[in-house]
């Protein structure tokens, strides 16, 4: 799954009404996953740990632990591609995330259960890159 087929597929499953904490979005997403071959599922959790991680930075992280730094970047990308985008352009497009803690955990969780639907089995992955907090060691740098 290349960045764009990730962000449509977001998109696609993104309900009309608001849904901040992804918890209409992480079963929408698990339902149309679980319907896809793995090469997708995997696919998804790739794009999903580098958007993660891309949004892994100091400048981001209000002194938040490290669960609800991770909590928060998920709520933005659950927020889709445009709010990703701004937040990557201008770190105060993230601080009402941070300070009214919107977090989307249950987005982190989409691929794992789409991948037990489809195979009964649970996933024990590794992705390329880690989205827990603190990962990105360029993103922490001085």
């Amino acid at each position: 799954m290349n960045e764009d087929a990730f962000w449509q597929l977001i998109e696609d499953c993104r309900p009309t009404e608001p849904d901040p904490e992804a918890e209409l979005l992480a079963p929408a997403l698990t339902e149309r996953l679980a319907q896809c071959p793995l090469s997708l599922v995997t696919g998804f959790a790739e794009q999903l740990s580098w958007a993660l991680y891309q949004l892994d930075r100091k400048e981001y992280g209000y002194n938040l632990s490290d669960d609800a730094f991770l909590y928060t970047r998920a709520a933005v990308v659950a927020a889709g591609r445009a709010v990703f985008e701004s937040v990557l352009q201008d770190p105060a497009v993230f601080e009402p995330y941070a300070t009214k803690l919107i977090w989307a955990e249950s987005l982190l969780y989409t691929p794992d259960r789409a991948y037990k639907r489809i195979t009964g089995e649970e996933w024990d992955r590794n992705t390329r890159y880690s989205y827990e907090s603190c990962s990105n060691t360029e993103g922490w740098a001085d």
